[in-house]
């Protein structure tokens, strides 16, 4: 693989556990104070990836909650550029 595809596959990883951090960070209401810039920040990385995503495809309705498929959608989405980039060796 070449440095920029060794490059862009780090950045998709990290990008991916930021993702993760997101989902954590959205089932605590109210984090802890010293987190509370840390939580804002994962938020502006991965909101205007997940917005339009969610645009077009809204949080599906269960009864008194809501699940947020667009995050699933971009989960799956960065794990298939990863494998793309990996298996054209770029």
């Amino acid at each position: 693989m070449s440095p920029v595809g060794a490059a862009l596959v780090l950045v998709l990883e990290v990008y991916w556990f930021v993702l993760l951090l997101h989902v954590i960070f959205s089932w605590v209401p109210r984090p802890p104070e010293p987190l509370v810039p840390f939580v804002l920040g994962v938020r502006r990385l991965v909101e205007p990836v997940v917005a339009p995503v969610r645009k077009v495809l809204p949080p599906l309705r269960l009864g008194g909650i809501a699940l947020d498929l667009s995050i699933i959608v971009v989960f799956i989405g960065v794990r298939i550029l990863i494998n793309i980039i990996r298996g054209i060796g770029l």
